[in-house]
């Protein structure tokens, strides 16, 4: 069902942005021939002066004091045989040229790059002449960006798509994670009930007791396993607890279940204990994958040690181990779901260990150094 909304959200996406793309294009189009029309317009419309300009008209002098003022749209500028204003313009920005006395000049350059100018003959003896340079027209000028305009429009209508999509995307995640854990503790809990009955009749026969304290403690933990898979999810109570105590004993769990020829350190520096605010039973967790994760790196020997740091912003932790080290194309894989560098595994224990430090705790974890063959370091922090 997550898959169908998805699914469903993702191609109603692609359908909008093909349209506004299919519409961007056809503007552009569209202006481009506006473009066109426009500049054959304005062509033309030099042409028309040349060829008034070139005729024996007796009222030439009247005429090029029309010139000026018969449209409202093409920038003019009159000037002498020398390229000098006259002072005759018409449709240029006058607060420019009130700021700017060079402003006449500069514009008749850049008229002297799109258009040839016209040349009106003023008088035959001695031969005398003004010039007149045009530009493009405001409209011509509007449509040169338009295009522009729109693909910056659309590119922010791309983004936002995007963003939305990855945040559904992700919404539709966290749902399936929630409804997969909260799955998992429905399912052990019954059969969890159960050895624990077991238990119970055990004790009460008091025989191999060594053997029934050991299975008790197992059991105890599967409760715990479903505890952590029901909490996912849902809004975990942070409470005030010693992460020395918290973390010595998930060693100690970890220990007795480790090969010998694995020793275990852990350094406090000398704090007796170290509070923070923190989930136990979802800390734990994360504690268990990072060193149940570093026994796989070191194939049944080696060293794990565990640095425990109580500073002014927060308390780090680094669980380094001496084993076989990751990649360095893989370090930015190792939290990803489905990521395993294991014959056997689902690649979820640690996207599920830095989803309960981000997510519920507002903490950080990630590599902090790895080097191949020589081991790796994690570093948990949690902030105050």
């Amino acid at each position: 069902m997550f898959q169908q909304i998805l699914n469903l959200r993702t191609a109603l996406a692609l359908v909008a942005i093909a349209i506004v793309t299919g519409t961007v294009f056809y503007s552009q189009y569209v202006s481009r021939k506006i473009a066109k029309e426009e500049k054959a317009r304005v062509t033309a419309f030099g042409e028309s002066l040349k060829i008034k300009a070139l005729s024996e008209d007796p009222n030439v002098l009247l005429y090029t004091n029309r010139i000026a003022v018969e449209n409202d749209e093409i920038p003019i500028i009159e000037t002498d045989e020398k390229n000098n204003p006259t002072g005759t313009y018409i449709n240029l920005d006058s607060a420019k040229m009130a700021q700017d006395t060079g402003y006449l000049r500069k514009m008749v350059q850049k008229f002297a790059g799109i258009n040839d100018p016209v040349q009106v003959e003023i008088t035959d003896n001695p031969v005398t002449y003004n010039k007149y340079y045009y530009g493009d027209s405001v409209l011509q000028n509007e449509v040169r960006y338009y295009p522009i305009v729109q693909l910056f429009i659309v590119g922010l209508f791309i983004i936002v798509i995007i963003l939305t999509l990855r945040s559904s995307y992700r919404s539709v995640q966290n749902q399936v994670w929630a409804g997969m854990a909260k799955e998992t503790a429905h399912q052990l809990g019954t059969p969890v009930s159960s050895l624990e009955g077991w238990v119970e009749m055990l004790k009460e026969k008091k025989s191999e007791e060594q053997i029934v304290h050991e299975l008790s403690k197992d059991v105890d933990r599967l409760r715990l396993v479903s505890d952590r898979f029901g909490k996912i999810g849902s809004t975990p109570q942070l409470e005030e607890t010693d992460i020395l105590k918290q973390v010595n004993n998930m060693v100690e769990y970890i220990r007795k279940r480790a090969p010998g020829r694995v020793s275990f350190s852990v350094n406090s520096h000398n704090h007796d204990q170290i509070p923070a605010m923190i989930s136990p039973p979802l800390f734990d967790w994360v504690i268990e994958n990072l060193l149940k994760n570093a026994l796989d790196a070191m194939e049944g020997k080696g060293s794990i040690h565990i640095d425990i740091r109580d500073e002014k912003d927060g308390v780090y932790i680094d669980v380094t181990d001496s084993g076989k080290g990751i990649a360095a194309k893989n370090i930015t894989k190792v939290f990803k779901p489905g990521f395993t560098t294991k014959k056997r595994g689902w690649g979820l224990g640690l996207s599920l260990s830095r989803r309960i430090i981000k997510q519920y705790h507002k903490g950080e974890i990630f590599v902090k150094h790895s080097e191949i063959g020589k081991g790796t370091t994690f570093r948990i922090v949690l902030k105050k």
